[in-house]
């Protein structure tokens, strides 16, 4: 595969050990992560060449999130570094059982939020690059950003990339005089494949599945392709909460009007669910090279983000093989040795 190159905000995060409440901790434990720069370290993981572009502070928290990055095979080249703000951060608290796990956003005045569209040279990061990935948080933190997102696509389109998105809805981040209504379909319209389920479909283009329609993501999948008319393929997975400790997940693909979907996946105990949208895309792009069989490609797809659900961290660290493992159905975590 030539490289996938994604676009997007890093985060610190800052989580209690164990399953502690923020309120009764002592320490936090630091990692790092953001949904586009998740992608382009589990793809990393999987052999395939992937670079993120973002913005940081140029102070030392700023210096380590990009190194995180490097650790884990991730192309720093074209991340920019300036001074004067600082680098977001969330706060986890991991629920288990009854009580769901929370997240306390502290990323307002960040480096990202204010970079300069101008500094990103999306022909010259772009020109080695087969595939861009960008999410619909990005647009959402600043008019500065969502700028920097519309070059991005436009230059992968001058130059034949494949482009994906996932449009991944978060109402609260849309606060500086945009509405993502206004701005998102602009966006989506220069992508192949995006990540959608019916709910953000309504929310975002008010697409609604048509009342009887015997597969509502289908319906919803025909409807966004017939307003934007560059998308190809359209995924997503089902999910049943059972508890914080406890999810059951299935893939789902529309591929110009055929219909694919996973069985459900159990995962008990989860780990962490934190990056399992980020796997699940992650894996389609790797599964779409390696497999000619689109429903092959959608089971590592929702298999490498069910694994994910079992792994601390917003990266998910697992190779093509320990997917392909669990594809043969061996599903039951049996010690290997």
């Amino acid at each position: 595969m030539k490289q996938v190159v994604t676009f997007g905000e890093v985060m610190m995060r800052l989580s209690p050990p164990l399953n502690y409440r923020l309120s009764q901790t002592a320490s936090l434990d630091i990692t790092y992560g953001g949904g586009d720069a998740n992608v382009a370290a589990a793809l990393a993981q999987m052999g395939v060449p992937a670079a993120h572009v973002s913005a940081f502070p140029a102070n030392e928290l700023g210096y380590a999130a990009a190194s995180h990055l490097r650790r884990y095979g991730v192309d720093t080249t074209h991340c920019h570094f300036t001074e004067g703000h600082r680098l977001g951060l969330y706060f986890l608290e991991v629920g288990a059982s009854l009580r769901p796990s929370r997240i306390v956003y502290d990323r307002a005045e960040s480096a990202f939020a204010h970079l300069d569209p101008a500094a990103f040279n999306w022909d010259e990061i772009l020109k080695n690059a087969g595939w861009l990935h960008w999410t619909g948080i990005t647009p959402a933190i600043s008019a500065a950003a969502a700028q920097a997102t519309a070059d991005a696509i436009a230059a992968a389109r001058r130059l034949g990339l494949t482009v994906s998105a996932d449009v991944n809805y978060r109402r609260n981040l849309w606060q500086y005089g945009q509405k993502a209504q206004d701005v998102m379909p602009g966006l989506v319209a220069g992508c192949d494949i995006v990540v959608c389920t019916e709910g953000d479909a309504d929310d975002l283009f008010g697409l609604q599945p048509a009342a009887a329609a015997p597969n509502s993501f289908s319906s919803m999948s025909e409807q966004l392709v017939q307003r934007f008319p560059q998308i190809k393929r359209v995924i997503a997975t089902r999910r049943q909460t059972q508890s914080a400790s406890h999810e059951r997940i299935c893939g789902l693909l529309w591929d110009q009007g055929e219909f694919f979907e996973t069985p459900f996946y159990d995962i008990s105990p989860v780990v962490d669910r934190i990056g399992g949208g980020d796997s699940f895309i992650s894996g389609f792009i790797y599964g779409s090279h390696a497999y000619e069989d689109r429903a092959q490609a959608l089971s590592f797809a929702t298999i490498a983000s069910a694994l994910k659900h079992t792994i601390h961290g917003d990266i998910n660290l697992v190779t093509p093989a320990e997917v392909e493992h669990l594809m043969q159905g061996n599903l039951t975590g049996r010690l290997l040795r």
